[in-house]
């Protein structure tokens, strides 16, 4: 079982339990508005995508944790800022039997969101 891991605010995760799918692609920013792809991240780079993009957020928020075999729709590791690091990215819903757990993600000490392990997931 691969596990990749998906930031999402609680209550869009909320939603897409009600819906019956998840839709959002990152901050914003969703399925339905345009965006081709669901941004993952594997555990090292979690930290560095919340204090990226939710550096700011005040909404609690959750992280999904997606068994990738599980997916109906594709997923591709790719480097699409050219950045040299690739990221997961999911090409459609998220089905909502791929996410076997959820876990609450909340802010260090410090303020900034901390850092996630592999380990973590175990």
């Amino acid at each position: 079982m691969a596990l990749i891991l998906h930031l999402a605010a609680v209550d869009e995760w909320e939603a897409a339990r009600q819906a019956g799918s998840y839709r959002m692609s990152t901050r914003g920013k969703s399925l339905d508005d345009g965006a081709t792809f669901i941004h993952a991240s594997r555990p090292e780079q979690v930290g560095m995508v919340a204090n990226f993009v939710y550096a700011d957020a005040t909404e609690p928020l959750c992280l999904l944790v997606i068994d990738t075999e599980r997916l109906v729709s594709a997923v591709c590791d790719e480097d699409l800022d050219g950045i040299g690091i690739s990221f997961p990215h999911i090409y459609g819903p998220l089905n909502l039997d791929a996410v076997v757990d959820v876990r609450p993600y909340d802010r260090a000490a410090d303020g900034r969101w901390p850092e996630v392990t592999a380990q973590a997931l175990n």
